[in-house]
C-alpha cells in the first residue's frame, strides 16, 4: 500500500516507517554486496532463483 492510500494518519505514519526501513536495509545490502541490487524484472528473477540455480520459469517447463 502506498503512503497516500493509507486510510488514517497512523497508517500513513506506519507506511512511511516501513518505506524508510526498507530503503535503509537495501542500502545496507548494497554496501555489503559492493554493487547495486537489480531492479524490476531483473530483481524478481534474481530473487526467484533457488539454491539449485533454476529460476521459477525454468522449473515450470
Amino acid at each position: 500500500m502506498g503512503i497516500e492510500n493509507a486510510p488514517s494518519e497512523k497508517g500513513k505514519e506506519g507506511a512511511r516507517g516501513l518505506h524508510k526501513a526498507a530503503r535503509a536495509d537495501e542500502r545496507k545490502v548494497e554496501a555489503e554486496k559492493g554493487s547495486a541490487l537489480s531492479k524490476g524484472a531483473d530483481r524478481f528473477e534474481e530473487r526467484a532463483r533457488s539454491s539449485d540455480g533454476k529460476s521459477a520459469g525454468e522449473k515450470q517447463r
